[in-house]
């Protein structure tokens, strides 16, 4: 069927989602546009107040290392350390929505930019500067202001929140998840929910389309 795609339901910054980032770029260098990717902001942690404790740092870098020996990504949590860091999820997600409804070709690559600079540069993410700032770097001459106005608009939190419902509605528990369809009878079923490598998810896909991969 040639309205065949991915549907990838993910979060910013989703350790895990950092470490399935090597497989989304093999996905797309082997498919290429013969299976489009469509992105939805999973919502991991949206709209939390309260800075992490220090027992919650702890642990989520007990979380990294599964992740670097899965997917061989490295991490920094210098801007996890940072006094009163907050980890809320939503400022992140509501950027790659904005981009997404502006330039949906360049969604994934902003989602990728954001990952590695919160995980591999220990940037914080949850500030709109450092945000726009990552968008001048992958997008040169991008219009900041404007991207900025968009962000801060209520239709931009409320296109990300219709996609955390989105992804609530579709049974997604947990990111990365990975969903192709429709098949012949017009549904859409589960490639990986969680992390799995690239070389069983190329496979799975390939089978599907019955082509080769480029």
């Amino acid at each position: 069927m040639d309205d065949r795609h991915l549907i990838y339901f993910a979060d910013p910054m989703c350790s895990w989602c950092y470490g399935f980032w090597p497989v989304i770029a093999a996905v797309r260098a082997a498919f290429g546009e013969t299976l489009p990717i469509r992105l939805v902001m999973g919502g991991l942690r949206p709209g939390v107040a309260e800075p992490m404790t220090e027992a919650a740092k702890v642990e989520l870098r007990g979380h990294w290392v599964h992740v670097t020996e899965a997917s061989g990504q490295s991490f920094s949590d210098q801007a996890m350390a940072q006094p009163g860091f907050t980890y809320d999820t939503d400022p992140a997600a509501r950027a790659v929505v904005v981009i997404r409804r502006e330039r949906p070709d360049l969604a994934l690559d902003y989602l990728g930019a954001i990952q590695h600079a919160f995980y591999g540069e220990g940037r914080d993410v949850t500030q709109e500067q450092v945000l726009s700032d990552i968008l001048a770097e992958i997008v040169p001459g991008a219009d900041i202001d404007a991207f900025q106005v968009n962000w801060r608009s209520e239709d931009a939190r409320n296109e990300t929140w219709a996609d955390y419902a989105i992804s609530q509605k579709a049974g997604v528990t947990g990111f990365p998840t990975l969903v192709g369809g429709p098949d012949e009878s017009g549904q859409y079923g589960a490639v990986t929910r969680g992390f799995a490598p690239a070389q069983q998810v190329l496979p799975v896909l390939a089978d599907w389309i019955g082509r080769p991969m480029h």
